[in-house]
């Protein structure tokens, strides 16, 4: 029995009762998991949940006559998402880490060893150990509207809980690195119903209406031998191509930095003992060990506080008015037509479900933008996400005009054309002098002032800043630009419409590059002023490998384009030139209209050569001391200069505006957990325990 406790634990119980069916000789012991919340508070499993469930696992076994089945089943949607994450802090030794790794295992394992048949009906969503509960059931039904998964490997964690070892002996090895490894390492990717029963991982799917009742017929069916289930053998020849695989994924998405990831392939590799009595008992031993060293690390606890800031802080942003003084907004203009026009007009239209009217500077551009979103439409229903009836009602809420006048009847227009002050207050002068004194004016400027754009408007105060970020449609963070005048309402409005368009909402201030564009110029900044010291390209490549960002600083650059960074990196300079250099090299660049510094993978311009040509080269080492230090200091000033609320604010930020994993804890923790803080701005961003191991 376990003795560790989580402090406000949402317990789920496990509650027993007896079903008997038509034909059946005996009764199915069903068990159904319920946390006692909606489908919103999803059921988990922290000290008394798997308590409760192994007390339903002794009440079963006592009963007489003993039943012909054991099932599984969840409340409403929900099937279990696995181990209570909330409670990991009340975690603060390696024994009840360890404590709390067995538990799971043992009282998981008695469906595994029963000699009475088990089923795991899984009703509705199954992540991390709730799937390795049903993994371990003898059968499995799934409901067509469930979706499996595990997210160990993307929150800095292992499937500890006997994942590692059955996926890839129910599956094969190669759909289980796919699942543990490769969906976990793309944005915690999840499997659907219908490709979780094709590749095995459920016997039989069925449809949600009668689940339940279909379940329990067809396991009836499976008792009665009337239900044969055939599982097709695992090639264990496939073994080292998959490892090898799995291995890639990581080395290209995590630069080996995720120890949650290398631990899950190593767990993989094990598993090609099989899952006989000794087999399996070794591998869920190395899932024990991997699951306490990981609890009782510094990442992990960096991982947890990045989760709590993307389902918590984003959801509650800091600072933001009362909801109550946002606007209604009935129909939107876009000034521009352009690819990130179009992108925000496309995604207006799709979430805000009104009329959408794109304006340029002639026919073809906006005819352009109009086609460019109506053929994402089509590419929409053509995937079978939109009916022909929703697709036609979204093509005609989307219109083109050359006249501004076509804004007259708007509540929010945002502009989105090109990036000088001059064009955006003469294009906010033309728009005013057509809307409403309530129609809000939104930029999506990247690194100009907001506030300098509204000055010589009659109305400033309805001037707001919306950053979104490139592909707009993907990136979920939504930088909220409060300018010196923005009121209220304005503001309230910017925020319900950011909720609209399902964007994770941050308050910033009206100052230089906002958040993200501003920590990432200063970073790479840092690391091309290097290259331009001496250092190989190569060099100044690997630096930053340890963090395990999702791009090199020079793959980064490509994406958002030399253009595009050499023009915020021009406006820092002018804002801060003591620490924002523009460098030679990014210049040339862009002068010879390149995208890259190399002509192909790993081979370096011959043209950049010369911008290229210090000799003072750095070492590895020092060019990530130099880029982390500016990032620290950097965020110190942001947060003297009130820049957001807190540095959580940043760290959310950098999460969901550049994608940087979550065992960095945005980038503060890292800062803290290597000393960096410290060093360069006197203090720690974070008091130790958040986002670290306690004091």
């Amino acid at each position: 029995m376990s003795t560790a406790v989580f402090e406000n634990e949402v317990v789920t119980t496990a509650m027993v009762r007896f079903v008997t069916y038509p034909g059946l000789v005996g009764e199915i012991a069903l068990i159904t998991l319920d946390n006692g919340h909606d489908h919103t508070r999803p059921s988990t499993f922290g000290p008394a949940g798997l308590a409760s469930l192994d007390a339903a696992l002794d009440e079963i076994a006592a009963h007489s006559p003993a039943p012909a089945a054991i099932a599984v089943t969840g409340k409403p949607f929900i099937f279990a998402v696995g181990a209570d994450l909330s409670g990991v802090p009340a975690v603060t030794d390696e024994a009840t880490a360890r404590e709390i790794a067995e538990t799971g295992h043992r009282v998981f394992r008695r469906l595994k060893d029963s000699a009475i048949p088990t089923f795991a009906f899984v009703n509705g969503v199954a992540l991390g150990g709730g799937l390795e509960l049903a993994l371990h059931c003898h059968y499995r039904t799934i409901s067509g509207t469930a979706a499996v998964g595990f997210p160990e490997a993307f929150l800095g964690l292992v499937p500890g809980w006997g994942g590692t070892q059955l996926l890839p002996n129910l599956v094969g090895i190669d759909a289980a690195v796919t699942v543990i490894v490769e969906n976990a390492l793309a944005q915690n990717k999840m499997t659907p119903a219908p490709k979780a029963a094709k590749l095995g991982i459920a016997d039989a799917l069925f449809e949600p209406a009668d689940f339940l009742e279909r379940s329990l017929e067809w396991a009836v069916g499976v008792l009665d031998g009337s239900v044969t289930v055939s599982r097709p053998e695992v090639d264990r020849s496939a073994w080292d191509a998959a490892i090898e695989r799995g291995r890639a994924i990581v080395a290209g998405r995590t630069r080996n930095a995720s120890p949650g990831a290398v631990r899950s392939v190593d767990l993989l590799d094990l598993a090609r003992a099989g899952v006989d009595d000794e087999a399996f008992t070794a591998g869920t031993a190395a899932e024990d060990d991997a699951l306490t060293e990981l609890l009782m690390s510094d990442p992990l606890r960096a991982s947890l506080y990045s989760f709590d800031l993307v389902n918590k802080r984003a959801k509650r942003p800091a600072g933001a008015p009362d909801k109550a003084l946002a606007r209604k907004v009935g129909k939107v203009g876009v000034v521009g037509a352009g690819l990130m026009a179009s992108q925000l007009a496309m995604l207006l239209v799709r979430q805000l479900k009104v009329p959408v009217v794109l304006t340029d500077i002639d026919q073809v551009r906006v005819d352009k933008g109009v086609a460019y979103v109506h053929g994402e439409l089509d590419k929409l229903a053509q995937r079978g996400r939109l009916s022909a009836d929703k697709l036609n009602q979204l093509k005609g809420l989307v219109t083109g005009s050359l006249s501004k006048e076509a804004f007259a009847d708007a509540d929010l227009v945002i502009e989105a054309v090109f990036e000088e002050m001059s064009v955006k207050q003469q294009v906010f002068a033309e728009v005013e002098a057509v809307v409403s004194e309530t129609c809000v004016l939104a930029t999506n400027t990247s690194a100009l002032s907001v506030t300098e754009m509204a000055a010589k408007l009659e109305h400033p105060e309805r001037v707001v800043g919306l950053h979104f970020f490139n592909p707009v449609a993907v990136l979920p963070l939504l930088e909220v630009v409060r300018a010196e005048q923005t009121d209220d309402a304005t503001l309230a409005t910017a925020f319900a419409v950011g909720r609209s368009l399902k964007k994770s909402c941050v308050l910033v201030a009206d100052a230089p590059a906002f958040v993200v564009n501003r920590l990432l110029t200063r970073f790479l900044g840092e690391v091309t002023s290097a290259v331009e010291q001496g250092t190989p390209v190569e060099v100044a490549e690997r630096a930053l490998d340890p963090l395990g960002l999702p791009m090199t600083p020079f793959e980064l650059l490509s994406l958002v384009g030399p253009a595009v960074a050499l023009h915020v990196a021009e406006r820092m300079h002018e804002a801060f030139p003591d620490r924002f250099a523009v460098g030679e090299g990014l210049r040339r660049i862009v002068e010879l209209g390149r995208t890259s510094v190399f002509v192909e993978p790993g081979v370096v311009d011959p043209e950049l050569a010369d911008a290229f040509a210090g000799d003072s080269p750095l070492t590895e080492e020092q060019v990530r001391e130099r880029a982390l230090g500016a990032l620290a200091q950097e965020i110190r000033l942001m947060l003297d200069e009130g820049v957001v609320q807190a540095v959580q604010d940043i760290d959310l930020c950098m999460v969901l505006g550049a994608g940087w994993p979550f065992w960095l804890g945005g980038i503060s923790a890292y800062l803290d957990r290597t000393g960096v803080s410290e060093r360069v701005t006197g203090s720690r961003f974070l008091p130790r325990g958040v986002a670290s191991l306690p004091a």
